[in-house]
């Protein structure tokens, strides 16, 4: 059965396998990513002698997680998502989802080859992850683009763009029933506190300062998801827990956007231990994230919990993985999409940042379905 309406789940990807072989691969790809670690004409000799002087070590951390599960989740939540849709937009049904990982296979150059086989000619490129920034979304979408123009598939398909959605009201549920959750893990008779007494650590991957600078418009675009949330938790959950944004996995000696969650967590527990504070319990929240990686599975669990759970009680919320209304979050964002006829989901899509250092490949678009950006 001929494929009606093809979408590609846009996203970084991550060694499934933990060898030296797969996560240096990845590392060599993802240090080679201009938008995303910009080293000007260094960026090929230094991107792989910084691979090279990084394999080992994060070998390692993948080999404590048992390598990525982001494929997984992706396919997961793309066969759910199919599912839905079919049943929401019947007009725009067959769909089919494919995977195109930004460092590693499935690539958007074999979703482009897949799509053409199954005789897609409506396609949406939907990114996965839900706050814009150029170094992720944008990277992404460069990619893709840059693949169909060199297998000539400039008309073989005609495209729309959902570029971000971080308030969608059933995305901001997903994220609530996984704080819900994590509350639930806590016990409160013996940590003498209640869930309005839980400090929620909202935690997300941070970016380089000079990207924030630049008028990327990742971090504010989290910041809006965390309020709608926590607006969400005091309507639907009733809690009225304090709540702070953080950002973690800063890499190199140069600045990135803080705080980072590993410094705040510190000050927390030291806080407690001082008197100043009198919040024993933490729960901290993948914010900025669809599916578990190394960053939660690891670094969260592994480096961060053991540095304070002596004396602060340590969860973290579940990550959306298989999160029922995540998928429902997906199918209603790309259902809406198709009824709406226009080429990108975001006005703001079309606006490079102020001190943009790509203009002429940044937020373009091939064979779009429409001229409505």
């Amino acid at each position: 059965k001929r494929v009606k309406t093809g979408i590609v789940m846009l996203n970084m990807g991550g060694p499934e396998r933990a060898t030296e072989e797969d996560v240096g691969g990845f590392l060599h790809n993802l240090f080679a990513d201009s938008d995303i670690i910009h080293l000007g004409k260094w960026q090929s000799t230094l991107g792989r002698f910084i691979a090279r002087r990084r394999t080992p070590a994060v070998t390692e951390q993948y080999k404590e997680i048992d390598g990525s599960p982001i494929r997984k989740w992706t396919e997961h939540q793309g066969r759910e998502m199919v599912r839905l849709l079919d049943e929401m937009s019947p007009d725009t049904a067959p769909h089919q989802f494919y995977v195109g990982f930004r460092y590693v296979e499935p690539s958007s150059r074999a979703a482009l080859q897949r799509m053409k086989a199954d005789g897609v000619q409506r396609a949406v490129a939907f990114s996965q992850y839900p706050h814009y920034s150029c170094t992720t979304t944008g990277s992404s979408l460069n990619d893709l683009w840059r693949h169909v123009r060199e297998q000539d598939m400039e008309q073989d398909f005609q495209w729309s763009i959902i570029d971000r959605w971080p308030t969608h009201p059933t995305f901001v549920d997903a994220v609530t029933r996984r704080i819900e959750m994590g509350m639930q893990q806590f016990n409160f008779d013996q940590a003498q506190c209640s869930p309005d007494d839980v400090v929620v650590l909202f935690s997300a991957h941070s970016l380089p300062m000079r990207v924030v600078e630049r008028g990327d418009a990742y971090p504010r675009e989290v910041g809006a998801t965390v309020e709608a949330v926590m607006n969400r938790v005091r309507e639907k959950l009733g809690f009225q827990s304090p709540y702070l944004l953080s950002w973690q996995s800063k890499v190199g000696p140069l600045p990135w956007l803080g705080p980072q969650t590993g410094d705040v967590l510190k000050g927390l527990k030291a806080r407690h231990q001082s008197g100043e504070a009198n919040n024993p319990c933490v729960l901290v929240v993948p914010i900025a994230f669809t599916s578990d990686h190394i960053e939660t599975l690891f670094e969260i669990d592994l480096e961060y919990k053991p540095m304070v759970d002596d004396v602060l009680q340590f969860v973290r919320a579940p990550s959306l993985n298989d999160e029922p209304l995540l998928s429902q979050a997906q199918a209603e964002i790309v259902a809406e999409h198709l009824r709406s006829g226009r080429a990108v989901q975001s006005n703001r899509y079309k606006m490079q940042c102020p001190m943009c250092v790509s203009p002429t490949r940044c937020r373009s678009i091939v064979n779009p379905i429409s001229q409505s950006l």
